[in-house]
């Protein structure tokens, strides 16, 4: 009885043991280090990459497939290794391989898969930038009354703000003026209109009749449209192999409609800041900024997505701070500390700017706010007081790395906001791939450091 007493007491004392243990080696910094190793890991070729483990302890480690990837440049596979010291990994190849960690060489303590891309080496922008963008057919964005009928020929026709008129008795519609010569033939001749809307992915075709609008003496179909917007913003890189851009950092969108403008082309073209509003709680400020040397176009417009807009460039656009290229970083690779900024406040001249990376947000697939960003530099507080719109797509750059663009400015604190990974541009950008204008409405992105212009007609 006396040793059945015993071997209870000695379980008891060891479950509490074991219990402590436990806990010690869950708030020890070996513990966090290796919980927080990822279960897949990405490299540049040729660029190494450490992994601190810090644990007083013997292992080995076992790549699948040697021609990928190096352990502490030991030729040998497996290698053994002492985790109190960081593990250097250098990619050697593109590909992917397995890599397997055993303490003392025969407990498998962690797997994980290693993924070689390319190198990606792009230039800086933080030029300010003039944007024009047409739509894919022209936007619908209101209805009105033609006289006193109700309802107006555009809801009969059951065609909604939202829509895109893209087509009328078989010609493609592009313009708002083609509209207007359309609407007032058919008219005259007393016939109606076979238009296609594209609603979403949708075609539909609908009978669209106008109506005289003895007021002002000419038809009408109850519709307001618009054809393009146009809107500064900053350059975020230019890639001179594939002869590609990205800007902006966020889509372009139609104030009365919320919806992304669908891109049917568009230029990029000179813009020279004039002025600064400052930036103030409730109220992010912006940008005033002119088109200039407008026949002198930069690139075009070919793509108008979540992180902005993208499209071909002949060359790096002038008074950039960089010549040439520089590494991009992956989003694994962003930490939270000090950073800069490039952009434009003044004329044309791009500078630096102190910023602080305050927060990171770990991102497997492609999201827009990945980062929460502080402006630091005094001179950049003292002159905008943090971020302002037309700010948006200044690039990130972090020890030597490209690695994001400045997006959206919180309006309760102009100098803090959210910056987009690199990488979720460069995908768009098909870089990086699986391996003052009078009598123009404004329209603007909520919080977004963008602000633009679109003309809105009535017909």
């Amino acid at each position: 009885m006396r040793r059945v007493g015993h071997r209870k007491k000695y379980k008891k004392w060891a479950g509490v043991l074991l219990v402590l243990l436990l806990i010690l080696g869950g708030v020890s910094t070996p513990f966090r280090q290796f919980m927080a190793l990822p279960a897949e890991m990405r490299l540049f070729t040729g660029n190494p990459k450490e992994l601190h483990l810090t644990l007083p302890a013997s292992a080995t480690v076992s790549i699948a497939n040697p021609d990928v990837l190096a352990v502490n440049g030991a030729r040998q596979n497996p290698v053994r290794v002492n985790l109190s010291q960081p593990l250097m990994l250098m990619s050697k190849q593109l590909g992917q391989t397995q890599l397997t960690l055993r303490l003392f060489g025969k407990v498998p303590l962690k797997r994980m898969m290693v993924r070689v891309l390319p190198e990606i080496r792009v230039i800086p922008g933080g030029q300010s930038i003039g944007v024009k963008l047409a739509s894919d057919g022209v936007l619908v964005v209101g209805h009105h009354l033609v006289g006193s009928t109700r309802p107006s020929p555009g809801e009969k026709a059951d065609i909604r703000v939202g829509d895109y008129i893209v087509e009328m008795d078989g010609e493609p519609v592009n313009e708002v003026n083609q509209v207007a010569r359309m609407v007032e033939k058919a008219g005259e001749e007393k016939r109606s209109l076979k238009t296609v809307i594209r609603r979403g992915h949708h075609r539909k075709t609908v009978s669209l009749q106008p109506e005289l609008d003895r007021k002002e003496n000419a038809f009408r179909i109850g519709l307001y449209v618009r054809d393009s917007a146009a809107g500064v913003g900053t350059l975020t890189f230019f890639d001179p192999g594939r002869g590609v851009y990205g800007a902006l950092g966020h889509v372009i969108t139609d104030m009365d409609t919320r919806q992304p403008i669908q891109v049917g082309g568009g230029k990029v073209v000179h813009s020279n800041v004039t002025s600064i509003e400052k930036g103030q709680t409730g109220d992010p400020g912006e940008k005033r900024a002119i088109f200039f040397r407008e026949n002198q176009v930069l690139g075009s417009i070919s793509r108008n997505t979540q992180f902005g807009i993208f499209g071909k460039m002949d060359q790096n656009p002038t008074s950039g701070l960089y010549e040439k290229a520089i590494p991009v970083g992956l989003s694994e690779e962003v930490k939270e500390g000090p950073a800069e900024i490039l952009t434009v406040v003044e004329g044309q001249k791009v500078e630096r700017y102190s910023i602080e990376i305050v927060h990171r947000i770990h991102q497997k697939f492609p999201a827009t706010k990945g980062m929460i960003i502080k402006v630091t530099d005094p001179r950049l507080l003292k002159k905008t007081g943090g971020i302002v719109q037309g700010m948006s797509g200044s690039p990130i750059i972090q020890q030597g790395k490209l690695v994001g663009a400045v997006t959206h400015v919180f309006v309760n604190d102009p100098a803090s906001g959210y910056g987009t990974y690199i990488e979720w541009m460069l995908k768009d950008a098909g870089v990086l791939e699986k391996t003052g204008l009078h009598d123009e409405a404004r329209f603007f992105i909520k919080n977004s450091c963008n602000r633009k212009f679109q003309r809105v007609r009535k017909e």
